[in-house]
């Protein structure tokens, strides 16, 4: 049996990533392979003195007002909540530990670029590197083990790899060029990220869905997990990776208290009780949800996996735009009158036709396969 090792991010505390690392490992498995995810860290470069100040200067200029106040107020109530919010956390990555172990086949070993094993390239048959923000420079700075540069061309496998940002700055660019040339097999998961390998390479690459929309709902109930504290009667579940303004929470609360509906708030020291809810939980609160109100780009496939109403607001308190996939997501499953709109704000947000989806995810499902079938030849 051949060996795959996958490479993504190795994210203790995003709902998103431990579900895609899961579903990238099923579906490969589905094909016959031993599946095994490569844990990884990687480190942000360190600047020191003048040269840092001057970078942290550049970069608050290169931010609008709004932006620097948002931020001021994020970094505030993060003070204040301090405590709290370093328990939360706490017991949050042990709820997310405990469903990798149960759920997910990691390697023993941590990588990174300056740890890598000897023979970490003869202990695999293949590569697979996504799909998660894996590419995102501002994430990753430039990691040359993001692109397996460690393991022969033939090994490199790229599935669904976001480079979460529109454009590369400029000083990766000559190394993205140089590590993406060098890939076996490349696909993306949004179309600014074909964008870039076309602009970059010359090459036309496939856009392909989440890997988590390869799994079908029944899958997915499989590992999900009963809510422990899961309203009793019918609520509204949230979940944002970006600040939620006070404004956002009013209109929530609102909307909540006007349709009589609870409000299970996901990842939010607001509802510090819920806060540890792990991936199985996470998946089980979206499965019984009135509506969901978010702004994360997993939470949106979970809602239409399970067929629940939604609605996609845009990220607050983020300085660099991460709405690409998002918008390529709703463009692809016509779903471009999910965006919250202040004059719609209504019962319409309850009401959504999913007939569509159904059609549309089988041929994107052979594409993934198509994909996969030729990676593997």
């Amino acid at each position: 049996m051949k060996k795959i090792g996958i490479l993504t991010i190795t994210d203790y505390l995003n709902y998103g990533n431990r579900l895609q690392n899961y579903a990238t490992q099923e579906i490969l498995k589905a094909r016959g392979f031993d599946v095994v995810s490569i844990a990884n860290v990687t480190i942000s470069p360190k600047e020191e003195g003048f040269k840092f100040l001057m970078f942290r200067i550049k970069n608050a200029l290169g931010k609008s007002p709004a932006t620097l106040l948002r931020s001021f107020q994020e970094k505030l109530r993060e003070r204040q909540n301090k405590e709290k919010y370093v328990a939360g956390q706490r017991n949050k990555e042990k709820s997310f530990r405990e469903f990798s172990a149960k759920h997910i086949a990691e390697t023993g070993y941590v990588i990174s670029p300056e740890n890598l094993p000897k023979n970490l390239s003869e202990e695999f048959d293949y590569f697979v590197v996504g799909s998660d923000q894996i590419w995102n420079p501002n994430i990753r700075y430039g990691s040359s083990v993001d692109f397996l540069t460690f393991a022969p061309v033939e090994k490199r496998i790229a599935f669904a790899p976001s480079f979460g940002v529109s454009h590369i700055p400029e000083k990766f660019t000559d190394d993205y060029r140089c590590w993406l040339n060098k890939m076996k097999c490349i696909s993306v998961r949004e179309d600014a990220g074909a964008d870039i390998v076309k602009e970059l390479t010359g090459k036309d690459v496939p856009v392909l869905i989440d890997p988590t929309l390869m799994l079908s709902e029944e899958k997915w109930l499989q590992v999900s997990e009963k809510a422990r504290k899961k309203p009793e009667k019918p609520y509204i579940v949230t979940y944002f990776i970006g600040t939620m303004s006070g404004a956002r929470k009013k209109l929530i609360h609102k909307l909540a208290s006007d349709n009589n509906l609870d409000l299970a708030m996901l990842a939010n020291l607001d509802d510090i009780d819920r806060y540890d809810a792990n991936p199985g939980e996470f998946i089980d609160y979206i499965h019984f949800a009135e509506l969901v109100c978010t702004d994360s780009f997993h939470a949106i496939i979970f809602a239409i996996q399970m067929k629940r109403p939604f609605i996609v607001f845009d990220r607050e308190g983020k300085s660099v735009p991460m709405s690409s996939r998002i918008d390529t997501l709703l463009r692809k499953f016509h779903f471009e009158d999910r965006k919250y709109s202040e004059k719609k704000i209504s019962r319409d947000y309850f009401e959504i036709n999913f007939e569509h989806v159904d059609n549309i995810l089988k041929g994107e499902i052979e594409k993934v396969n198509n994909y996969l079938d030729a990676a593997f030849n």
